[in-house]
């Protein structure tokens, strides 16, 4: 089920915002004079990381965008081809390093799709928390760094309170607050700590009541309405041609999620409804990522309530490190433990793609194998830099003082664009 997070009185809204977009395209081809060139970033606040823009100027008209990236290249492709497949989990941390519980979840069940591992109820429950706590705590972000932005500083006080409550619980159920490192392929490092559902069910009750005070500081704000309301439109047919995900896709008015049309982890069990924009722009993309965090605390709801006991982990005794106690006390599970922490899980060969619903879109990995455990081939579909590649065609036409609001209604983390 959808929501739409936006009703428009205007007949034809669509009509409405492609011609507005031309209009801008129109006057930067009509005004006249000698053009400027100015680089934005790589080292400027408001490209949210090591992101450099070269806009071609007209004034204070854009009549040209090139997004130059690769500044934070660490060739994590070819890592991953050079060491077992659970070596890599800590190096997916570093993608979207502001939702590494999410990473780390989407890595792992590619591999065991590729393995066709399935996880016991409990696992996948517990992996459903940390995906939707990583989502909330990356829209949080998302939220506070664009209102901050476009002037509203307050917000982003309030959202960074929040999400320092979420690092908290991280710390209690990972031991770590940023690179966590919890998944494992086949599980998770560990079962929920003692306290753990109590801590989530007090912070998700005490949140909903913030998100609702954010919306009455932004949505209504006549001055971030202004900021954000006609510009950097992407229409319906735009945002497929680019091959945009996540909520810039859903601003856009298209009616997909990954958790949806390709329901894993169980959550075609859950309900939640999947909020979708009318016109595409700024103003869209943030009530969409205001409408997902209310849904993500729906999710947890019922995660909450409905967590089964049992194992955490998929058993495979030939694939699985074994039990600590039974490694200290015999000999055979000593060397089988060796043989696994310096061969890696035997994957069979194959290939597969395996897509997640990420905070930023769909982050996939396709992984290519000829048995044994190091993968042959690795490519990771990074929702930022396909969200970036529309930056070109979005930005001319608007003012300069709009580039702060376009590239922070698009959410993107420079970490997993670079890969």
């Amino acid at each position: 089920m959808s929501t739409v997070v936006r009703e428009i009185e205007a007949p034809d809204v669509a009509s409405r915002a492609a011609q507005q977009m031309q209009d801008h395209q129109d006057l930067a081809q009509d005004v006249m004079g000698e053009k400027l060139i100015l680089n934005m970033g790589p080292s400027h606040p408001a490209t949210h990381g090591v992101l450099r823009l070269v806009l071609e100027l007209d004034g204070e008209i854009i009549t040209k965008a090139t997004p130059d990236v690769g500044y934070l290249h660490r060739g994590d492709e070819k890592i991953a081809e050079n060491m077992h497949y659970n070596q890599f989990v800590p190096y997916t941390d570093r993608l979207d390093y502001l939702a590494p519980l999410a990473n780390n979840v989407a890595y792992a069940m590619a591999v065991e799709k590729l393995l066709g591992w399935e996880l016991p109820a409990r696992g996948q429950a517990i992996r459903v928390l940390c995906c939707e706590l990583a989502r909330i705590s990356a829209h949080l972000l998302g939220v506070g760094v664009f209102a901050m932005d476009v002037g509203a500083m307050t917000v982003f006080l309030y959202t960074f309170a929040e999400r320092e409550k979420i690092y908290n619980l991280s710390e209690h159920l990972t031991g770590a607050r940023f690179t966590t490192s919890y998944t494992r392929i086949g599980g998770m490092t560990r079962d929920l700590p003692k306290g753990f559902v109590e801590r989530v069910r007090k912070f998700i009750d005490e949140f909903l009541p913030i998100v609702d005070e954010t919306d009455q500081l932004l949505t209504r704000n006549q001055i971030f309405i202004d900021r954000t309301r006609d510009i950097g439109v992407i229409t319906k047919d735009r945002a497929i041609a680019y091959g945009i995900t996540g909520p810039n896709l859903r601003a856009s008015g298209v009616d997909y999620d990954v958790r949806k049309a390709h329901p894993y982890l169980g959550y075609e069990q859950y309900e939640f409804d999947i909020p979708i924009g009318t016109v595409g722009d700024c103003y869209d993309r943030y009530l969409v990522r205001m409408e997902e965090m209310r849904q993500s605390v729906r999710i947890i709801k019922q995660v909450l309530d409905t967590l089964p006991d049992g194992p955490i982990n998929y058993e495979d005794p030939k694939n699985r490190l074994p039990e600590k106690e039974r490694v200290l006390m015999s000999m055979e599970e000593l060397i089988h433990h060796f043989i696994i922490a310096t061969q890696g899980v035997d994957v069979p060969p194959g290939e597969i793609y395996f897509g997640h619903e990420n905070p930023k879109g769909e982050l996939g990995f396709y992984i290519v194998s000829k048995g044994g455990g190091v993968p042959h081939r690795l490519k990771i579909r990074s929702p930022s830099f396909v969200n970036l590649s529309i930056v070109p065609e979005l930005l001319p036409g608007h003012m300069i003082s709009d580039v702060p609001a376009v590239l922070g209604s698009l959410d993107f983390v420079m970490g997993e664009c670079d890969r």
